[in-house]
């Protein structure tokens, strides 16, 4: 992965643009002036208004600060800061799609999570002796999740399964690593104790 122009695909590959986001703040915002705008000539033509006209909501808000608790201005601040904070931030960090960049070859491939996930599963089982159905796999962008339900009487040790899986991940060759967490669930057995 040498060239710009290969980077920039990559990236494009496995992050997702905010438009959806920007599009609904956007969408939000011209609902927003078309209603001021509304409000206000209904105002000008001397008609009743919709909801609330444009200067007694002015004189409201410039009242705001004496006329509630201080607790309730407070709260109502932080709430309207966090979702500020949240805008901001989603606005400036980057979306991530379920994809995982990996090394084919001195070329760069782009897997989907749900392959990496199958192809783990399927070592697993594979290795392991246990049906495909009782293997289950999470990827997410920095780890991977497997879980192992073993029938009664299967011995398997989590030992085994997470080298096992690191294993599949290290010949997967993904470029940005991730951490393997390893569960074995033994509910055949608890639900003939019981």
């Amino acid at each position: 992965m040498t060239t710009p122009v290969l980077r920039r695909v990559v990236r494009r590959e496995t992050h997702s643009p905010r438009s959806v986001a920007f599009a609904v703040v956007v969408l939000l915002g011209i609902i927003l002036a078309l209603y001021v705008a509304v409000e206000l000539i209904l105002a000008l033509a001397a008609q009743p208004a919709l909801f609330v006209r444009p200067m007694a909501a002015l004189q409201w808000l410039a009242g705001l600060p004496s006329s509630v608790p201080v607790a309730a201005g407070v709260a109502g601040g932080l709430v309207v800061a966090a979702l500020g904070l949240w805008l901001v931030v989603l606005a400036v960090s980057p979306g991530r799609l379920s994809k995982h960049e990996m090394d084919a070859g001195g070329r760069v491939a782009v897997v989907d999570n749900g392959v990496v996930a199958s192809a783990l599963a399927q070592r697993v089982s594979d290795e392991t002796g246990i049906a495909r159905d009782r293997v289950t796999v999470g990827v997410a962008h920095r780890s991977v999740d497997v879980t192992v339900r073993p029938g009664a009487g299967i011995p398997i040790e989590k030992a085994q399964v997470t080298s096992l899986a690191e294993a599949e991940i290290a010949s997967l060759k993904l470029a940005r690593p991730v951490r393997t967490r390893v569960r074995i669930e033994r509910h055949d057995e608890e639900e003939k104790a019981a």
